[in-house]
């Protein structure tokens, strides 16, 4: 079969041939109809204990061998994956996608907007508190945002680097405001947007971005982390915590049934809120243009149609 393959750590994928899975107990062989592609498939290519050469692990929608069309997130058994023709997955990490949700939705509402509805709604906000998306303009952002509005946040705020992007979803309409952290003055530019101060904010980046937003946050404030790409050591002065929560939480570490459940009423929320998210798509043959993006930060939702 055709598969996009990494032969060494660090190395960019190839679309070349691979052996295809074979069926094993408590396990789908499916058939690869569209693969998505997020950070995590980047970073989890450079772990220690990854065996090469192994497919782009991915997540995507296909076929299961009954005719179902199915969802399947980043568990694919190594060394397969979704960006190939064929892929072999647990069966409890394969769930049913609903007539009504595309291919792009049903990958979307896996694992980016897992991650931002597990920690907003373990913020619990309060009828018109004000959030801060901290990193809000890749795919994961985009969703918290809307989410946030959704749980009945009066103000979501946008910061990130890449002011293009961040101007982009005040356009949508995506976020009420937006912070440039160009490192000039991020502390005044963060406060700036605050008001009395954020309720909440969910931080997608730590590092010194978070260190900066607790400074713009209020008494009773609930800060969650969920990602460190702007750095995984902090020096983090006390006072800035005092009268506020500041947790760290794996969005993705839940029993398989319990993340069906978390998808299937993500898959409701963005029917009846039209949850809106740039996407970008990529030929499969494409897939190391794709995995280049994705390693730059490409602020969309990016996707592949397998060849048929």
């Amino acid at each position: 079969m055709k598969a996009a393959v990494i032969m060494e750590r660090g190395a960019t994928p190839v679309v070349q041939d691979f052996p295809e899975p074979q069926s094993q107990a408590g396990a789908v062989l499916i058939d690869v109809d569209t693969t998505g592609l997020g950070g995590w498939d980047v970073l989890g290519a450079y772990r220690l204990g990854v065996e090469f050469p192994c497919v782009i692990r991915g997540e995507g929608v296909g076929r299961a061998p009954d005719g179902r069309r199915v969802y399947f997130g980043e568990r694919s058994i190594s060394p397969w994956g979704s960006w190939g023709e064929k892929t072999l997955v647990p069966s409890e990490e394969v769930w049913d996608v609903p007539d009504h949700i595309d291919d792009k939705t049903a990958i979307a509402m896996g694992i980016a907007a897992t991650g931002a509805f597990v920690p907003l709604e373990q913020a619990n906000i309060q009828d018109g508190e004000s959030v801060l998306i901290l990193g809000a303009t890749g795919t994961l952002g985009q969703i918290a945002l809307q989410l946030a509005k959704y749980m009945g946040a009066g103000k979501v705020v946008a910061a990130a680097r890449n002011l293009s992007a961040l101007t982009r979803l005040q356009q949508r309409g995506i976020a009420d405001a937006c912070v440039c952290l160009d490192g000039s003055d991020d502390i005044a530019a963060l406060k700036a947007e605050a008001g009395e101060g954020y309720d909440v904010v969910l931080d997608l980046v730590c590092g010194q971005p978070l260190l900066n937003a607790l400074q713009a946050t209020r008494w009773g404030s609930r800060i969650i982390t969920i990602g460190t790409g702007a750095g995984r050591v902090i020096e983090l002065d006390m006072a800035h915590l005092l009268f506020r929560t500041l947790s760290t939480i794996g969005t993705g570490q839940r029993p398989a049934p319990e993340r069906e459940v978390i998808w299937h009423r993500l898959l409701d929320i963005a029917t009846k809120e039209s949850i809106d998210i740039d996407y970008k798509d990529y030929d499969f043959d494409q897939a190391g243009e794709a995995w280049e993006a994705q390693s730059s930060g490409p602020h969309a939702k990016i996707t592949a149609k397998l060849p048929r």
